[in-house]
């Protein structure tokens, strides 16, 4: 399931929940996430920049490539935390991020990961958990384009950034909460 060819045995996800820093920030902090990169997925434009993805033109999505080990974290463990981590009743837009490229999306590897995504969106449509419908995106992975440098570990590397305070490091202590048995040590 999403095989990543840099290690044997681990697999590759690819969320897109609104600004990559925020997905980023709460992924990472996951046991079994190995690596996290934030990036750019789901539009035509080859190796777009940042400027470009903002412009919503490029149709991409802010995204984050997950990399992790099946055998301490499984694809539906990360699907619940996608799913309790953002609003997925809100169309191209997260919080006051506002435009296509936040847009709320996974983007399966194979057939498996597919088929858990969309159980897992009916089985939270069935429960009515939101009063708005999910309008979550399930579609084939094609090409993932790493964002800028300046992007990666963001939060981590710029938590006294307005951003940071005021948006991610809330949305992180809520996530270390409620999956504090899931949490890195």
């Amino acid at each position: 399931m999403g095989a990543n060819l840099d290690k044997p045995g681990l697999q590759t996800a690819t969320f897109g929940a609104g600004c990559f820093w925020c997905v980023e920030a709460v992924f990472q902090r996951l046991k079994g996430v190995e690596k996290v990169v934030s990036g750019y997925s789901g539009g035509q434009t080859e190796h777009p920049t940042y400027e470009q993805v903002c412009t919503g033109t490029t149709g991409h999505a802010e995204a984050c490539q997950i990399t992790y080990d099946p055998r301490i974290i499984s694809y539906d463990e990360l699907l619940e935390v996608f799913w309790k981590t953002h609003d997925p009743t809100t169309r191209n837009r997260q919080g006051n991020d506002v435009g296509k490229q936040y847009r709320t999306v996974i983007f399966f590897h194979d057939e498996e990961q597919k088929k858990l995504a969309e159980g897992y969106k009916a089985k939270l449509e069935a429960e009515h958990i939101w009063d708005r419908p999910i309008v979550t995106e399930i579609v084939a992975f094609k090409k993932f384009w790493p964002a800028e440098n300046y992007h990666q570990d963001y939060f981590n590397s710029h938590p006294e950034k307005g951003y940071c305070t005021l948006i991610i490091q809330p949305k992180v202590e809520k996530f270390q909460k409620v999956f504090k048995d899931k949490l890195k040590k």
